[in-house]
């Protein structure tokens, strides 16, 4: 363990304050599993280098203060009652640090082996500079750009926020703010480096000072490093290098507005250094809107497409319906009404829509459009009462809603059925690799087939060595080892690769993750004891969570409803189309196959004795309803054993959770499939 680690750094060599080389302080919030793979790969890469560690939690609740007076008491711990920021916690550490150097770095990276002594190689042979970064690269191998940063004057300014610097990334006039234009495999003095690997002399911060406390989160970083250049010291991003920064990870677990936050620490900057100007305090408070505006859309950007769709939809409908029903006794709408009778129903049936809730964030509503349409007649029809002069002709009203019915129904199920947008849910399993010992990766795939949180298919395993290729565990074939990776990947599709942190090097995983660039995948390292897995968006915990804490679609009144007018529906339509057929052809066939069985119960689903979809033993695990039971359902699309019970609870646990109308035709379909092509 690290804990015990440290402890021999500090027993063994009795070091004095004035012998330590390096300052490590860490600033966290609420992301204990980072904080742990951090320390995994900071013991290697400080294992010949004096050190101490210093850690100031500020205010979490996850355990992290615990864990750490638990499993590590030789690390000094600062435990804040209150988030003070990032600036303050980490003038809290500076105070009390002793190492020739000192490095800020963030709970959620990953150092190579080589970082610390690289680092401290640079500062000895490069006497000017006060303040170095190294190469800070995103989980997915790429350079994170914040890594190397100008100061963010007025120019700078008004070229990242209008977005000039993405669309001219090589030029130096509009690149400047991250310095995109400069070859990120070269070492070169910069306006600034990112804080969360910023690496300064203990006698550069005594000359200096810390942070300044009034940037909360963001900026302090860059004020630092305009003080230190004041001081004549130099700035560098070091190329040599680098670490994996999982970017973000501790504002995802707050209420901070990250993006107002960054753009007044900004403007606090330029007021600060560079004095302040209405232009410039106009272009931040427009970023900071923009921004907002962007993020906005991005979240919501399946309601705000199902509107705009709607929209003009409607409007057509109306125009359609007027010349559709034009003739010698109504010639149209009179001239006062126009353009506005195109429009305004249109806008009443989105405002009718909104309520009624058919605009999801994550989803089109099919049922929730179709009830809101009715609605919308309901109240337009209505409203001619009051508003006679408007009341050109109930006709047009009815074609109208005829065609826009038609209309908004189709292009969501065209969207759902041909693009695969706005399903509630994916149930493609994120193919994955392993790469492990033999031991660990056992241990990991059994873990990943035991939470049904998410889908896992293991497709294989990577060994160590080659010499085990083509053998297996378990169940699961060795593909190939290490070094011939990127291929497999590219092969088998991969989505998601894990590595064990007990069995690889972080140099080896850096190594992988810079080969695979572009390969559209994620990495993720298991932690110690193979509970969770860290990855560049989120911490996924592979115990099981507890069943009945977890709302489930199939224990919703609305999926209910849907489900059995579903059944019903398709019932009455087998029943009186097809299994009249069946029943007949089967009195004279020899035996059953598995598409006249499938018919033959149709009745139970009318009787609500089972339903097309869903488990195929029992409609309870415990205590948790995991719906009737069904005809079909995963346990037969997918080809698993019937004998494995776990997976078949997983399963339907699954379904249960994310049971929807579209899934149901999904597994119908598949279903169909099998039963006419795999008998």
């Amino acid at each position: 363990m690290f804990g015990s680690y440290v402890a021999k750094v500090f027993s063994a060599h009795l070091i004095k304050d004035s012998m330590i080389d390096l300052s490590i302080i860490i600033v966290n919030y609420n992301v204990k599993e980072f904080l742990l793979n951090l320390f995994d790969s900071i013991r290697i890469s400080a294992k010949d280098i004096s050190t101490e560690i210093i850690v100031v939690d500020n205010a979490s609740d996850d355990g992290s203060v615990e864990i750490l007076r638990e499993k590590f008491p030789n690390v000094k711990l600062i435990a804040n009652k209150l988030n003070v920021g990032f600036g303050s916690a980490n003038n809290q550490a500076m105070k009390i640090a002793v190492g020739k150097y000192f490095l800020l770095i963030n709970p959620d990276t990953i150092v190579r082996e080589d970082t610390f002594s690289k680092m401290i190689e640079f500062f000895e042979k490069t006497s000017q500079v006060g303040i170095a970064g190294c190469k800070v690269l995103n989980p997915d191998g790429t350079l994170q750009l914040a890594c190397r940063r100008s100061f963010p004057g007025p120019w700078t300014s008004f070229t990242k926020v209008i977005g000039l610097s993405k669309l001219f990334p090589k030029s130096r006039a509009f690149a400047r703010y991250n310095l995109t234009y400069l070859n990120e495999n070269q070492t070169y003095e910069v306006d600034a480096v990112s804080g969360a690997f910023l690496m300064i002399r203990k006698d550069v911060y005594e000359k200096v000072g810390g942070f300044d406390e009034q940037f909360f989160m963001y900026g302090e970083d860059l004020d630092l490093c305009y003080r230190v250049q004041k001081s004549n010291y130099k700035v560098y991003y070091v190329h040599t290098t680098e670490i994996i920064h999982y970017k973000g990870e501790s504002t995802k677990r707050s209420s901070i507005d990250e993006t107002k936050v960054f753009y007044n620490a900004m403007h606090l900057f330029v007021r600060k250094h560079l004095s302040s100007s209405f232009l410039v305090e106009s272009i931040l408070q427009l970023a900071i809107l923009f921004r907002k505006l962007i993020a906005f859309a991005n979240v919501f950007k399946l309601s705000i497409i199902s509107i705009v769709v709607d929209f003009f939809i409607f409007s057509g409908a109306v125009f359609l319906a007027e010349k559709i029903y034009a003739n010698q006794h109504w010639t149209g709408f009179p001239a006062f009404a126009l353009p506005w009778i195109y429009f305004v129903p249109a806008l009443f049936q989105i405002f009718i829509s909104a309520i009624g809730g058919a605009y999801k964030k994550n989803s089109f509503s099919i049922l929730r459009t179709f009830f809101s349409l009715l609605y919308g007649l309901v109240f337009l029809s209505a409203l001619t009462y009051f508003f006679k002069q408007f009341a050109f002709s109930r006709a047009v009203v009815l074609i109208t809603y005829g065609l826009a019915l038609a209309a908004f129904l189709l292009w969501r199920i065209a969207l759902k059925v041909i693009f695969k947008m706005g399903l509630e849910t994916d149930i493609r399993k994120s193919r994955t690799l392993i790469v492990a010992s033999e031991i660990k990766a056992e241990e990991l795939a059994a873990k990943l087939k035991s939470t049904f949180t998410r889908l896992y298919q293991v497709v294989g395993l990577i060994g160590l060595t080659r010499k085990n290729v083509g053998g297996s565990i378990g169940n699961f074939k060795i593909l190939g080892a290490v070094d011939n990776i990127k291929k497999i990947i590219a092969d088998e599709k991969i989505d998601k690769v894990i590595f064990s942190s007990d069995d690889l090097s972080f140099n080896q995983m850096f190594a992988v993750v810079a080969e695979c660039q572009g390969e559209n995948v994620e990495f993720l390292v298991a932690g110690k004891k193979s509970d969770y897995l860290v990855g560049k968006s989120a911490i996924t915990m592979l115990d099981d969570i507890p069943l009945l804490k977890v709302q489930y679609n199939i224990s919703s009144y609305l999926h209910r409803a849907s489900k059995r007018s579903f059944d019903l529906v398709l019932s009455f339509l087998i029943l009186f189309l097809v299994y009249p057929f069946i029943y007949l052809f089967q009195k004279f066939a020899s035996e059953k196959n598995k598409f006249s069985q499938f018919i033959l119960e149709t009745p139970s689903v009318i009787a609500a004795k089972k339903s097309f979809v869903g488990p195929q033993e029992s409609s309870y695990h415990g205590e948790l309803y995991v719906g009737k039971k069904g005809l079909t359902g995963f346990w037969f699309i997918e080809n698993l054993s019937q004998s494995d019970k776990e997976e078949m609870k997983k399963l339907d646990i699954f379904y249960a959770k994310n049971q929807n109308i579209w899934l149901d035709l999904e597994i119908l379909g598949k279903t169909i499939s099998k039963m006419f092509f795999r008998m």
